[in-house]
């Protein structure tokens, strides 16, 4: 038993004979690391208050903000232990190997973690937002640092890949002040028109919120087989309405003006015909030009296909 307590006395006059010789850089090791974990506590609250002024999730702030201060935090521990005499370099590399397989391992996890933190940056889109990426339409219902939570117009909810969102291109309806609409149809060729024209305009105009500019868009574009096609273009005000309202008052409006004003809107007919010697014959056109071919032989007997 005293030789125990001689060996532990011993001990303990060696260390402190070797902190009362090394006191001076172990003070300043300890320096370091106090003040290290000062402008830790800064670095975070610095990041959480330039995060919030953007306007960022609480959560995601705070989560930031702890990150950047255990790094801070981390490196000033390395710089301290390093003033002390401490060789730091195996342990670098054994961290490096380390981090190394670790995100090879998870290289679809942390992708994805990479990619939700970019994305709560950047913010592209925020919760409530309509948007379309990776082939889905919907309504954004929560972003984390892994997936994004949407649910599609048919009610299904989808979870995508933060890192699949990022990659690709993504087109939020939401951010939209004003949204263009395009409508391509045929008159026939006996319509006036200037009556035509006339007409989509007074129907585009009455609209609701249909933007003054830029002003409708009216085209008549090509001659087609059966018809002159025409293409028109509007733009409507997204807090007014949507794109199926406008859409809707478009197609709806123009198919009862036209109606109403008998201009004809002519689509492709095809009917097979089997005359009395058992010929089979295909005829493709307009209503018109099937009712004249009908007239120079009333005898057929058409079968519509």
């Amino acid at each position: 038993m005293q030789e125990f307590w001689t060996m532990f006395t011993e001990l303990i006059d060696r260390v402190l004979g070797m902190i009362s010789n090394r006191a001076p850089v172990i003070f300043l090791a300890l320096m370091i690391f106090f003040v290290g974990l000062w402008l830790a506590a800064i670095a975070k609250a610095l990041v959480r208050r330039a995060l919030q002024f953007r306007r960022n999730d609480p959560e995601f702030s705070l989560l930031i903000g702890r990150i950047v201060q255990w790094t801070v935090a981390f490196f000033a521990l390395l710089f301290a232990t390093q003033q002390i005499g401490v060789d730091i370099t195996a342990f670098l590399a054994g961290l490096g190997i380390l981090g190394f397989t670790l995100g090879f391992a998870l290289q679809d996890i942390s992708k994805n973690f990479i990619s939700g933190i970019l994305m709560l940056l950047q913010k592209p889109f925020s919760l409530g937002d309509t948007i379309e990426v990776s082939g889905f339409n919907g309504t954004v219902l929560n972003i984390t640092l892994r997936d994004t939570l949407m649910m599609t117009a048919d009610g299904l909810r989808v979870r995508i890949p933060n890192g699949d969102i990022l990659t690709k291109p993504i087109l939020n309806f939401s951010k939209l002040l004003r949204r263009r609409i395009q409508l391509t149809f045929g008159v026939g060729y006996d319509s006036d028109l200037e009556q035509v024209r006339t007409l989509i305009r007074e129907t585009i105009s009455a609209i609701p919120g249909l933007v003054a500019e830029p002003q409708p868009e009216i085209v008549f574009e090509s001659f087609a087989e059966y018809s002159i096609r025409v293409r028109v273009a509007y733009w409507y005000d997204e807090k007014q309405t949507n794109y199926p309202k406008a859409l809707d008052a478009g197609i709806s409006g123009l198919k009862m003006a036209f109606d109403k004003a008998n201009i004809e809107m002519p689509v492709p007919y095809r009917e097979l015909r089997v005359s009395k010697n058992g010929d089979l014959r295909q005829l493709n056109g307009s209503a018109d030009a099937l009712a004249a071919s009908r007239q120079r032989d009333p005898e057929a007997n058409a079968v519509p296909k």
